[in-house]
């Protein structure tokens, strides 16, 4: 492990390597995208513009622009130097599943809408659409030096397209121009005639031309999940939604012309042996299959996630992938091999489970927690984070420490008791103890047994007792049943009251029945919830038991009489889980909305929610001294959450809950829109985020204070024309901070805090009469050359979007015609120190490489001498053979 980037609290939904590898852009569940460095392992920029998780990145060749697509549909270019958006795509009408930069200023995306799309970056619009698929576009990958496209989809097809430039530029380094619509310098004289009459026909093919080539089949049946060529393009990998990964070789221009060279010269020989057969010699051709060949298939040791390649100059192919039980495996292959095999040469894991963990239990010194699941139970160091044992097992649904925390039990799925030694780390016995699964255990009071209940109808009642084996000498620990209570329903939940008089037990029939333990008399029925009550638990004295239901609601029910004291709304879905907090009537409860939330029992007030897992909280559970939670979840973590010594306020939490909710809001709102502008293709890369708003209003509160400012200062240069000499003038507060600076200037200093991302929707946002003073803001600092990069940014976005009101507004216009003049000054000023620095860094590239030459000169001529010696000695050789 080398270096962990912290993120935010959501998931994180798409990884991309910048070109030059010092940085990754990373996106997120909630849309949003950060850009860290990987030296310093810093967040360095931002962006925020989609409303739903990103599922698509990519860098341009230079580094200098990321392409965003998303599952709101939209597709955003940012540019990551100046740290902005540059503009929104908008044509797919389902989630973005991949997108791709080309060389010439184009960008292709794919879609869940069936729909492949080319954008022109130049004009920002979409000039082509593929419509060719029958099914979702899962992934898209260019080999070939970007002349050939090739598509993933729901079926077993990878679908092969050829891109044929139409308009060729000769010299790179050449500013394009826009040929006419006739021209098309890239295409043989004899059909130029009807090339001109096609592109007259489909204007959208004056920039490239898309056509099927065939399909190459994969093996796996079902949908590519992700396809990927290597930086060199010389290899493609894919991969569906199972176990193995489908490597393909792709042959470069020099490959190919070898290859049709051997098959023309096969070709001449059956031509000479067959004289009355004569084949044409253009008649030779490659077929799809041979150009792109299928090297291998890599079968890994579980699901495929994701992958990716690398091909080292020495022809060996290295593949790291990611599965879905949270393993990491690195696979080499050999490409010059004549066979080539894949060698799976090391794997991550880390000690955590490969499955959904079901059951969490704290030993009785709060220092172990074991966790269950499908195939393994482990033990954990909780002060240390520690895998200290690892035990197999079979579904674990149960489990608790036996008193002296010496050995565990779990109940599981296939109907059995499992009773493990933690000193060994060994299975000591198997027991059936139900007809169906074990869905619940609970400790009894007095720590002599324990009790379950199951899937068969049952509540069994268990003794621990000390046996002795035939073969050894000491006894061991056994457990055997002593009673059993026959239900109506299947059991689900069952807790004794400390004082071990109770038992209750939840019914698949939506109550729970609370029974005398010595008798199992009935004693009260808890009717109420609409759906089967999953967990619950009694507080410590007895008083209160409170019952977590799948209809989303908590119940706080009084165990003397069985009423009802309160009836919460407690999750947006199940809640899976709870327990009360030791010598406490404050409770915690997990559920399927991701979170798990404290309640106070006596108040019936929620006191926070812990937010931290991805996915459904199936369980948690809480140390004996009531310091620690641990929580596991569907995202295969488990979550340890310690108990602090400062004070929660709950008006403070419901503060932050309601700015978390104004939030989530604001996201959702239609975002503004530019005065008499329509909505078409494209559209501002920004959205309307809680921090643009806040931006807006620093911008706004600046604005007053310099009205205020300017207004005392009228003042007081009236008081002091009138007294006849200088009067002291008191400064802001605000201004003495910034270090006496002036009112114009603070304006400036805000301005340049508003995050270069956040810009366009902050000034979006700003209301129109504080557009005037910055704009006679704007002429004065222009005019001093104070960043003017950034204000003709603004000034440019604020006259674009208040155009109208701005050329309607007489007061204005002496204002914009010297911001005319001052702009214009100042902006060729900045280019001509930018064409000058220019010109100095490619002189010193000039040296530099002069330099280089010189140092290599005396190599290149020793080397050329000795190649003029060995053809000489060649020529030579063959002469004397010929003489022979």
């Amino acid at each position: 492990q080398v270096l962990i980037l912290k993120g935010l609290k959501h998931e994180v939904s798409r990884l991309c390597p910048s070109p030059d590898g010092l940085h990754l852009a990373v996106g997120y569940e909630d849309g949003s995208i950060r850009i860290f460095s990987l030296l310093s392992g810093e967040a360095s920029v931002a962006f925020n513009g989609h409303k739903a998780a990103v599922t698509a990145l990519q860098y341009d060749q230079l580094g200098g622009r990321l392409v965003s697509g998303s599952k709101d549909t939209d597709v955003i270019v940012w540019d990551v130097i100046n740290e902005s958006g540059l503009y929104r795509l908008k044509g797919h009408k389902d989630a973005v599943t991949q997108v791709l930069f080309l060389k010439k200023n184009l960008l292709v995306t794919s879609g869940k809408d069936t729909l492949v799309k080319w954008w022109d970056l130049d004009t920002q619009h979409c000039f082509k659409t593929l419509v060719g698929h029958r099914t979702e576009v899962w992934g898209m990958a260019l080999v070939s030096e970007e002349k050939r496209l090739i598509t993933g989809t729901a079926d077993s097809e990878l679908r092969v397209w050829d891109i044929s430039y139409i308009q060729e530029v000769k010299d790179p380094d050449e500013p394009e121009t826009k040929k006419s619509k006739g021209s098309s310098p890239g295409v043989e004289k004899d059909t130029e005639e009807d090339e001109t009459v096609e592109l007259d026909e489909c204007p959208e093919e004056r920039l490239l031309k898309c056509t099927k080539v065939g399909s190459i089949m994969r093996e796996g049946r079902d949908r590519v999940v992700s396809l990927a060529t290597d930086r060199t393009g010389k290899v493609l990998a894919c991969h569906g939604t199972d176990a193995v990964l489908e490597v393909f070789s792709v042959l470069s221009e020099e490959e190919i012309q070898k290859k049709l060279e051997k098959k023309m010269k096969k070709a001449k020989k059956k031509a000479k042996r067959k004289p009355e057969e004569e084949e044409p010699e253009g008649s030779v051709e490659l077929s799809l299959q041979e150009e792109i060949q299928r090297v291998t298939n890599i079968r890994a040791s579980a699901k495929i996630k994701s992958f990716d390649l690398i091909l080292s100059p020495k022809g060996e192919l290295k593949i790291v992938l990611l599965l879905q039980n949270n393993i990491i495996e690195l696979y080499t292959l050999n490409l010059s091999a004549q066979v080539p095999q894949a060698v799976r040469a090391s794997r991550i894991t880390i000690g955590g489970h490969r499955s959904d963990v079901r059951t969490l239990a704290f030993s009785s010194d709060n220092i172990a927690i074991l966790s269950g699941a499908a195939e393994s139970v482990k033990i954990w160091n909780r002060s240390t984070l520690q895998c200290i044992r690892t035990m197999d097992c079979e579904y674990a649904l149960c489990s608790l420490f036996v008193p002296g925390d010496r050995q565990v039990i779990v109940g599981t799925k296939a109907r059995k008791l499992q009773l493990y030694d933690l000193a060994s780390g060994s299975l000591l016995e198997t027991l059936n103890a139900h007809d169906g699964a074990v869905w619940s255990i609970a400790l009894s009071p007095d720590q002599r047994g324990f009790v379950t209940g199951g899937a068969d109808k049952c509540v069994k009642f268990w003794d621990f007792e000390l046996v002795k084996d035939e073969s050894s000498v000491q006894k061991r620990l056994s457990v055997k049943q002593v009673r059993i209570l026959q239900l109506d329903e299947d059991v689900l939940c069952v807790r004794y009251s400390p004082n071990q008089k109770l038992l209750a037990v939840s019914l698949l029939d939506c109550t729970v029945k609370v029974f005398y333990t010595d008798t199992l008399k009935f004693f009260l029925s808890l009717y109420g919830h609409k759906l089967p009550v999953l967990c619950m638990d009694i507080s410590y004295d007895g008083a209160l038991i409170a019952t977590g239901s799948a209809d989303r609601n908590v119940k706080i029910w009084g165990l003397d009489f069985g009423d009802c004291h309160r009836s919460l709304f407690a999750h947006d879905d199940s809640v899976m889980y709870l327990q009360f907090v030791a010598k406490s009537h404050l409770f915690f409860t997990a559920g399927k909305d991701n979170k798990i939330k404290q309640w106070d029992a006596d108040k019936f007030e929620h006191i926070q929610t812990l937010e931290g897992h991805h996915q459904e909280v199936w369980c948690l559970a809480l140390s004996p001294n009531g310091d620690y939670v641990v929580s596991a979840s569907h995202d295969k973590s488990l979550r340890l959450w310690e108990r602090t010594r400062e004070p929660l306020i709950l008006e403070e939490e419901r503060e932050m809950q309601r700015e978390a909710e104004y939030e989530e809001s604001v996201a959702k709102e239609e975002q503004p829109v530019v005065a008499g502008e329509t909505q078409g293709e494209t559209g501002l890369a920004g959205k309307k985020t809680i921090e643009t708003i806040k931006a807006a209003e620093q911008i706004m509160e600046a604005i007053e204070l310099y009205r205020e400012e300017m207004a005392k200062l009228k003042e007081h240069r009236a008081i002091c024309k009138a007294a006849g000499k200088e009067v002291p003038f008191p400064v802001n507060p605000i201004l003495r901070a910034y270090g006496n600076i002036t009112p114009s200037e603070y304006v400036l200093e805000v301005f340049k805090k508003v995050q270069s991302s956040e810009l366009e929707e902050s000034l979006l946002v700003l209301p129109f009469s504080y557009v005037p003073d910055l704009l006679r803001l704007f002429n004065e600092h222009i005019h001093l050359g104070a960043e003017v990069e950034l204000l003709c940014r603004a000034l440019l976005f604020l006259l674009k979007i208040h155009f109208g009101q701005i050329t309607s507004n007489q007061m204005l216009v002496t204002v914009i015609e010297n911001l005319k003049k001052t702009t214009i000054s100042r902006v060729s000023k900045a280019r001509d120190v930018l064409g000058f620095n220019m010109a100095g860094l490619q002189y010193l590239k000039r040296e530099i490489e002069a330099k280089d030459e010189v140092m290599f000169f005396a190599d290149a001529t020793d080397r050329f001498e000795e190649k003029k010696r060995k053809r000489k000695k060649k020529e030579k050789e063959k002469m004397v053979l010929a003489v022979v």
